[in-house]
C-alpha cells in the first residue's frame, strides 16, 4: 500500500484518472475483489432517490481486503417540465481504512465508463474458451470501444464485425478498431449481415447498444454453440437490449449484482413474463472469480456475463487511480481537515 496517501484527502481529476488509469492492472484487481467475498452487507444494492427533474444514486462499497472503502454519487437533471436528459455528476469518495479519514473525492466519469469495460473483461477472461477469438459488436459508441480495448487485454482478438445504426458511426469505429488496435475490423452493411457473422463465425457477442425504441436488437437464433454473450447495455426496468430467447439459450447467466440483474433489468423481467425460467443458471461474478462456479461454466454451450454495474467497481477501480494519482505528483491536496 502507498503510505504517501496518508496526507489525504486528495482531489483527483476526471483528466488525472485518464493518465493513469491502466486496463490491465483494473482487471486483475476487480477479479481479486470479486473472488473474496462479496456480500450484501459489503456490496449493497444501488439506492436511488427520485426528485422534481433530478435523480439521485449512490453505490456503496467495502471491498474485501481493500485499503479503501467508500462510494459513487451520481446526480442527473432534467430540463424542466418533464423534458430530455439536462446533465450527470459523479463523485467516488474514498474513506481509508488505514488512517479513518477521508481519503480522496475522485471524478468519476472517466472511473464509470471504464471500470464497466474492466468488470466484462474479468468475466469474459473466465468464460470464453482460451485462445484467439473472433468478435462481433452491436454497438459503437463509448461504451463498445472501451469494451473491445479491455477484452483485447485478456484475449487475442483475431477478428471483429460491428453494427450499429448509423453507417458513418459504424465505419469510423471499425476504422479505429483496425489502426489503433492493429486487428481487422469490418462493418456489417445490415442487422441480417451482423446476424450472420454471429450465426456463423463469432466466439464473443458483445451487445453494448441500447435499441431504438427499447426493442431487443440480439436474438437466441442468432448465437451458435459456444458463444459467450456480454450484456451491458440495458441496467433498468425500462432498458431493452437483448431479447428473451437469449436468455432461454444461454446455458450459464453471470451477474455482477445478482439480485439487481434479475429483477431490476428490462431484458431478465420481460424474460419472466414470456414464462423463461432463468434463475435456477443465474449465478454471481463472486461465483465465476471463487471457483464455485467453475462446474457450471465448463458444462455451459453458450454463456453471457450480464452487467449493471455497481459500487465495488467503482472503489476498487478509483482506489488504484488514487494511489498512482499520489505516486505521479498528479493527486491535489485539498486544504481541508474534516473533524473526527
Amino acid at each position: 500500500m502507498n503510505e504517501q496517501v496518508d496526507e489525504a484527502p486528495y482531489f483527483v481529476s476526471n483528466q488525472t484518472a485518464e493518465a493513469v488509469f491502466d486496463m490491465g492492472e483494473a482487471i486483475a484487481a476487480l477479479q481479486r475483489a470479486y473472488a473474496g467475498p462479496v456480500t450484501k452487507a459489503n456490496n449493497p444494492s444501488r439506492t436511488n432517490v427520485h426528485g422534481e427533474g433530478v435523480d439521485f444514486r449512490v453505490l456503496p462499497a467495502a471491498p474485501a481486503g481493500s485499503r479503501y472503502f467508500g462510494a459513487k454519487i451520481m446526480g442527473v437533471t432534467f430540463q424542466p417540465g418533464g423534458g430530455g436528459f439536462k446533465g450527470a455528476g459523479y463523485v467516488i469518495v474514498l474513506f481509508d481504512r488505514d488512517t479513518s479519514k477521508v481519503g480522496a473525492f475522485v471524478d468519476g466519469k472517466f472511473i464509470t465508463g471504464y471500470r464497466t469495460a474492466a468488470t466484462s473483461a474479468a468475466a469474459l477472461d473466465r468464460l470464453a474458451a482460451p485462445g484467439p477469438i473472433r468478435l462481433g459488436v452491436l454497438g459503437s459508441g463509448f461504451e463498445a470501444t472501451t469494451h473491445v480495448r479491455a477484452f483485447a487485454e485478456v484475449r487475442e482478438i483475431s477478428e471483429i464485425t460491428v453494427y450499429s445504426p448509423t453507417p458513418e458511426r459504424r465505419a469510423a469505429f471499425a476504422r479505429t478498431m483496425t489502426e489503433s488496435l492493429g486487428i481487422p475490423c469490418v462493418a456489417a452493411e445490415s442487422p441480417e449481415a451482423a446476424q450472420a457473422y454471429f450465426r456463423e463465425s463469432a466466439d464473443v457477442v458483445l451487445a453494448a447498444a441500447r435499441s431504438r425504441g427499447e426493442k431487443p436488437i440480439l436474438f437466441g437464433d442468432d448465437l451458435r454453440p459456444g458463444t459467450t454473450v456480454v450484456s451491458i447495455g440495458s441496467t433498468a426496468p425500462h432498458q431493452r437490449e437483448i431479447d428473451a430467447s437469449v436468455i432461454e439459450r444461454c446455458d450459464v447467466i453471470v451477474c455482477d449484482n445478482l439480485a439487481e440483474v434479475t429483477d431490476e433489468t428490462g431484458d431478465l423481467i420481460a424474460a419472466a413474463e414470456a414464462g423463461i425460467s432463468f434463475r435456477d443458471k443465474c449465478v454471481s461474478l463472486h461465483d465465476l472469480m471463487s471457483g464455485e462456479a467453475q462446474d457450471a461454466v465448463e458444462r455451459a454451450g453458450i454463456r453471457m456475463f450480464k452487467s449493471v454495474g455497481g459500487g465495488l467497481q467503482d472503489v476498487v477501480t478509483a482506489g488504484i487511480v488514487l494511489e498512482k494519482a499520489v505516486a505521479a505528483g498528479l493527486a491535489v491536496p485539498l486544504p481541508v481537515d474534516f473533524a473526527r
